[in-house]
């Protein structure tokens, strides 16, 4: 195929949602369909836990949570599948918002039985930021729930975004009978237990099937009927240009564990999902065809293979074609690198791939080269967008349980910051560690991590800072001047760039008003434009 036609068929989507709503659960059954998997991860009990496939760092199978983001790829119908599954505990957010920089498109999953939660509307933030169409999952409608009215109404008003019912259910919780598409005109029965359901009826065109009644309820069909009349005049109806431009969201009902509705939201997103297109460089927009390969790092991820110790960067193609044992340039560091095993992956299964292209993310075996946002070209100098760091309001020093294993510790702790788990920030004298993070959860993480990847221990000091800013100024001696008089709150990022550590609000603005040249970022994007 040339490059266009392989462009044309690739989607490349992220999967958000609250925690719980049935992300994962999702996400492998849509893997099942693929024929990516055989086996979908058991619900999880206390006394036997089978782990999904895509919660694949051993932290992730004990706390049952995902707290990184797995990339994972399939073929369906000649259409190339790339899901990315991030996590969605509000401790790991940043992992979640760089994701969104690399995808096109977004399915959000919403707990059919709690509705709009704090972590749904802080990812559809992002979302609208960048624009990007989102798909709706409403997820556990065979658990009592709220009403599918409520559920929309509550949908437009907290998320900001015009909704399209796709299917409609029939009944909820224990009265859940299935889904009428309103598009192909059919209804869809739900039937844990098949066998109690005739072959004909599980999926039928036939709404006038007398049978229907005795198997949904004659009051169930009649509600149908009326909520079908109504449902034309309170919602949007489809307009595929409104949808990628990220104003209005198709919405499918269903139950991911009992794997109802995934089979259509799968095929309706392949229709009408975009497949990849411009991104924006500091310099210029980068077209998907353009001859010439570009790509971007949004994740690192060190020790996915516990045996081998190794450190991957993923990598978006942007433009071009990559293909393996050519040589790329790297704009940060002005040289150029050639990588003889780049993978694709499913979960933490790995397999070389001999070629790529936009929309794909390829791993990349790295021995310490890249940093997230580090861009890859065929020699122009560009940086792609959207990669920050984001101001940090936790900071804890690192203390050294076992002082045998210094070189062990320090070993881990840069290279998890270099996977953007965390920001590590170095203070003088005596080289203190510090690291900052949105959440409490991810110092867990690290500490967990640290012992049983790297064979080291450590405990968490906690400081009495409340913000990290980055900050610059054109004027030299100013920010000598602030640095001097601020000693005990100056700290310098793995780029030996200078940052601010505030103890509260107030001190920040202080710090504002009192000296004017200087620039206090909250993100890291400053670094881009210098």
């Amino acid at each position: 195929m040339d490059l266009k036609s392989e462009i044309s068929r690739r989607r490349t989507f992220a999967i958000i949602s609250h925690p719980d709503a049935g992300k994962t659960t999702l996400t492998e059954k849509l893997l099942l369909f693929g024929g990516a998997i055989q086996t979908a991860g058991a619900v999880r009990s206390n006394k036997i836990r089978k782990t999904t496939t895509s919660d694949f760092m051993e932290i992730e199978k004990q706390r049952g949570i995902s707290v990184s983001t797995s990339v994972m790829a399939f073929e369906y119908n000649n259409i190339r599948v790339n899901i990315l599954d991030t996590p969605g505990h509000k401790d790991f957010a940043e992992d979640t918002y760089r994701t969104l920089s690399a995808v096109d498109s977004v399915i959000l999953v919403v707990d059919s039985v709690k509705g709009v939660e704090e972590q749904t509307r802080k990812l559809m933030e992002v979302c609208r930021m960048r624009h990007t169409p989102v798909m709706i999952f409403i997820n556990k409608m065979d658990r009592e729930g709220l009403h599918p009215y409520d559920l929309l109404d509550e949908l437009e008003k907290e998320l900001s975004i015009a909704v399209c019912p796709y299917t409609w259910p029939i009944g909820s919780g224990k009265q859940f009978r299935g889904v009428y598409n309103l598009f192909k005109k059919e209804i869809q029965l739900f039937a844990p237990d098949k066998s109690s359901v005739p072959e004909s009826l599980l999926c039928t065109k036939d709404i006038q099937d007398p049978r229907l009644k005795q198997y949904v309820g004659e009051d169930h069909v009649s509600k149908l009927w009326e909520e079908i009349d109504f449902i034309g005049d309170l919602y949007e109806t489809f307009n595929i240009n409104l949808y990628r431009e990220g104003y209005l969201a198709p919405l499918f009902f269903g139950s991911a564990l009992n794997n109802f509705g995934v089979l259509e939201l799968l095929e309706t997103f392949l229709q009408i999902a975009p497949c990849p297109g411009p991104v924006e460089s500091s310099a210029r927009q980068v077209m998907p065809f353009e001859k010439n390969l570009t790509g971007f790092v949004f994740k690192i991820h060190a020790n996915l293979d516990p045996n081998h110790r190794d450190r991957i960067a993923f990598l978006r193609i942007c433009s071009g074609k990559f293909e393996r044992n050519k040589f790329y340039f790297h704009t940060r560091i002005k040289k150029n690198l050639r990588f003889s095993s780049p993978a694709s992956f499913m979960a933490n299964s790995k397999s070389i791939v001999e070629e790529a292209y936009p929309g794909d993310v390829v791993g990349l075996y790295d021995s310490g080269n890249f940093k997230i946002g580090d861009t890859l070209t065929e020699g122009e100098m560009l940086h792609f967008q959207g990669v920050p760091s984001f101001s940090p309001e936790i900071l804890k020093e690192v203390v050294n349980l076992d002082p045998m294993k210094t070189k062990q510790l320090e070993k881990g702790v840069w290279q998890m910051t270099d996977e953007g788990v965390a920001q590590l920030f170095l203070q003088q004298p005596g080289n203190r560690k510090i690291i900052g993070t949105v959440g409490e959860l991810q110092y867990e993480v690290i500490r967990f991590r640290l012992e049983h990847e790297y064979g080291a221990k450590c405990s968490f000091s906690q400081l009495p800072f409340i913000k990290a800013c980055w900050i610059t100024t054109d004027d030299k001696k100013e920010l000598e001047n602030f640095i001097r008089r601020k000693p005990g709150a100056i700290a310098y990022d793995k780029e030996n760039n200078p940052v601010f550590f505030a103890e509260s609000d107030w001190m920040l603005k202080l710090a504002r008003e009192n000296f004017p040249s200087i620039t206090f970022h909250e993100t890291s994007d400053f670094k881009l434009k210098v």
